[in-house]
């Protein structure tokens, strides 16, 4: 499916004069090229239960995320140090366990590249009072803020959900913004702190949870 341009300009153009609203042509076109873009990236992107064979795509993803998304927070030394070979191992670990309770999803484009991922469990502390906790999810920058994001935090939910447990939380560092952003977009709420060393940076974390995975996945 493609999403013609033209025919959003006219539905956008039509709802601004009923509205009375008066937006100037460029604002507009940039605004429903932006729509059109992010619908797009959607529509290209399936969301599948990972396999050991997804290894060395999860590994890059999480890598690549790292570097753009921790940039200015975590040491350039660590992210410069991180590297693709290691992770892939611990993923083949990871996705090659016999751990029935633990739910990897992948985000793949058309063309088979990984472009992000998530990876959620049992709560890993017991000290939390959520059953699940998502462990990790990344994605690939260019990908990022065109619901992709929302449709692999789901799909892992659901995974969750369907393993019997029913909240979860997760954590995340207080200074990504954007990621904190996100949870609370989907309802997650903040429910505790901690410290956290990373590289030789100590760092504070955040935890968010969700209740009820039956409110998150809708």
């Amino acid at each position: 499916m493609r999403f013609d341009a033209a025919a959003l300009i006219h539905v956008y153009v039509s709802c601004a004069m009923q509205a009375g609203a008066r937006l100037g042509h460029v604002t507009l076109l940039s605004l429903v090229n932006t729509i059109a873009q992010r619908q797009e990236r959607i529509m290209t992107v399936r969301i599948r239960q990972a396999v050991l064979a997804d290894a060395p795509g999860i590994a890059k993803v999480h890598v690549d995320s790292w570097r753009t998304t921790y940039a200015g927070i975590v040491s350039d030394e660590y992210l410069a140090s991180l590297s693709y070979g290691a992770r892939q191992k611990v993923w083949e670990n990871v996705l090659g366990a016999d751990k029935p309770y633990n739910c990897i999803i992948v985000g793949v484009t058309l063309d088979g590249a990984i472009v992000g991922f998530a990876h959620a469990g049992p709560e890993r502390e017991g000290e939390t009072g959520y059953d699940a906790e998502l462990y990790a999810i990344y994605l690939l920058q260019e990908h990022q803020g065109g619901g992709v994001g929302r449709l692999l935090t789901i799909a892992v939910a659901r995974g969750v959900l369907d393993a019997g447990m029913t909240s979860m939380m997760l954590w995340v560092l207080e200074d990504n913004y954007n990621a904190r952003r996100f949870y609370e977009g989907l309802g997650g709420a903040a429910v505790d702190r901690k410290c956290v060393q990373i590289g030789d940076v100590v760092l504070v974390e955040v935890a968010y949870g969700w209740n009820d995975i039956e409110r998150l996945v809708g």
